[in-house]
């Protein structure tokens, strides 16, 4: 977990298998999938962000939902929340035209 954290933090290298993979997300895509957000306001380790700076990779569907009194673990920390933001994505997946 520690390792994971100091990685996340660009502190140390991650894991070799994984390199190819990283390589390819840090040319940072363009995500298409209806996708929704969520920032507990209470995250000690990662400040909220607003919806411009959340957002800027997302051009399928996007929402992003900041959450009070939530910190970093918000599937624990505010279930119902979690559980709408994921009702909701599905709502945003079948209201997408088929490829």
């Amino acid at each position: 977990m520690i390792h994971s954290y100091r990685h996340r933090l660009f502190h140390v290298p991650g894991a070799p298998e994984y390199a190819r993979l990283e390589a390819q997300l840090a040319q940072l895509p363009s995500i298409t999938a209806p996708t929704i957000t969520l920032d507990g306001l209470a995250d000690g380790n990662f400040p909220a962000r607003d919806a411009a700076t959340a957002g800027v990779r997302f051009v399928g569907p996007y929402e992003h939902r900041r959450v009070p009194h939530a910190g970093h673990n918000l599937p624990q920390e505010a279930p119902l929340e979690f559980a709408d933001a994921i009702h909701s994505a599905a709502e945003l997946a079948a209201q997408r035209p088929a490829a």
